[in-house]
């Protein structure tokens, strides 16, 4: 096992933690690749060699540090490869490490539901559900040319390679940060569009909050709806300037949600995600001189220090704006 997982237990608007929690990881090896907002990836060969300890056992190590110098437990996962680690820290919980030896790939994998691997989307699983491809199991046994002729020709080799465990994926190095996402999701479906706007208030909210928090403007905002049948909408649109403002945010989300026209829609989670970040003081803002704006950027200012004062919940999402 030579691929980490790592989710660090981070409050959403603690996210300015995780570039120090990066850098412990970069003390046993430089291939670490962030997954915002509170994750990463680790390969650790050449620490394997270098320590003289495997995988496992440098992810207790990890853990430690975390808790003494962040105060901040995680849940790790260990695989042979990237997809083998996400999926096992699925399964993890903090304090313990979920490790898929290399010699158990094909135990792991074969009564797993075909969803479960990264990648495979409600439509897919589906598709293939309807031909008794339930499980990854049945998928790495079945014919190629069988599940090519239902899912496509690259797309059933990629399929039947990694429900067999051949995992080709790499660590890739990068910098913190290059999205940030939120879910509100419904303890029931939704039918109410006032309820549906309520909550793309506050995940606005929170996404501008954390954008303030790491000094991080966004150029790009997206929106995803999920719906009762598990299918789901996405959208995306460009800003008019790059901005960490909740009001812009908000009036952004907005005007994707009222586009899409629903009708009586059973929405199960709104998602929003920020994208194309890019550090705060690299981008500019246009003065507009409206009292108005001014005014809702002096209050965020005022809640971000509550925030960082008493913590993410000082201040409740949706009282900063309507």
């Amino acid at each position: 096992m030579t691929i980490l997982c790592v989710r660090f237990q981070l409050p959403p608007v603690y996210e300015a933690a995780l570039p120090g929690l990066l850098g412990l990881l970069e003390e046993f090896t430089p291939v670490v690749q962030a997954l915002p907002p509170d994750g990463a990836l680790a390969d650790l060969r050449g620490a394997e060699r270098y320590f003289g300890r495997d995988a496992v056992e440098l992810a207790s190590v990890i853990r430690v540090r975390a808790l003494a110098r962040y105060g901040v437990d995680c849940a790790i996962g260990a695989g042979p490869g990237p997809m083998l680690a996400r999926m096992a820290l699925r399964e993890a919980r903090p304090g313990v490490t979920r490790a898929v030896p290399a010699d158990a790939v094909a135990e792991f994998l074969a009564g797993r539901p075909v969803a479960a691997l990264p990648g495979v989307g409600a439509a897919t699983a589906r598709t293939l559900g309807e031909y008794g491809l339930d499980t990854l199991g049945r998928v790495a046994a079945a014919p190629l040319s069988t599940l090519q002729r239902l899912i496509g020709a690259r797309a059933g080799r990629e399929l039947r390679e990694r429900a067999s465990g051949i995992d080709r994926g790499r660590v890739v190095p990068n910098g913190v940060s290059r999205s940030l996402m939120t879910e509100r999701a419904f303890s029931l479906d939704e039918l109410d569009p006032g309820r549906h706007r309520k909550a793309l208030l506050s995940a606005a909210e929170e996404i501008g909050a954390r954008l303030r928090a790491v000094e991080k403007v966004c150029r790009t905002l997206t929106l995803t709806v999920r719906y009762a049948d598990r299918s789901a909408t996405t959208r995306s649109r460009v800003l008019k300037e790059p901005t960490a403002h909740s009001a812009a945010l908000t009036r952004t989300a907005y005007g994707m949600y009222e586009a899409l026209g629903l009708q009586r829609a059973r929405v199960r989670a709104l998602v929003l995600r920020a994208e194309d970040l890019t550090p705060a003081d690299q981008a500019a803002h246009q003065l507009t001189f409206d009292p108005v704006d001014e005014k809702a950027r002096r209050l965020e200012e005022a809640a971000d220090r509550a925030r960082a004062r008493f913590g993410p919940h000082a201040v409740v999402p949706g009282t900063l704006a309507a």
